[in-house]
C-alpha cells in the first residue's frame, strides 16, 4: 500500500496542533513561547512544502524557509527580551 504524503503531513500538522495546546498549560513563559513559536515554524514548512508545492521548487522554497525562520526567530528574541 503506498503512503500519500498529504495525508502524513496532515497527520502529523495534527499532532502537532495537540503538541502546542499542551505546551500552552506548562509554566516557564519565556521557554513555553520559544517552544510554541518552533512548532509554528515546523507547522508553516509543512504547508508550504506539501500543501503549497513548495519541495518541487527550491529556490521559492529557500526563500519562504527563510523568511519564516527570521520572523520566528524575531518574534522569539522579543519575547525572551520582554520576560
Amino acid at each position: 500500500m503506498r503512503r500519500d504524503p498529504l495525508l502524513r503531513a496532515w497527520a502529523t500538522l495534527c499532532t502537532l496542533s495537540v503538541g502546542g495546546a499542551v505546551l500552552t498549560g506548562m509554566p516557564g513563559q519565556a521557554v513555553v513561547s520559544v517552544a510554541i513559536l518552533g512548532v509554528a515554524l515546523i507547522k508553516t514548512r509543512l504547508i508550504l512544502h506539501h500543501y503549497l508545492g513548495l519541495a518541487a521548487a527550491p529556490r521559492w522554497r529557500r526563500g519562504f524557509d527563510l523568511a519564516a525562520t527570521g520572523l520566528c526567530l524575531l518574534l522569539a528574541a522579543l519575547g525572551i527580551a520582554a520576560a
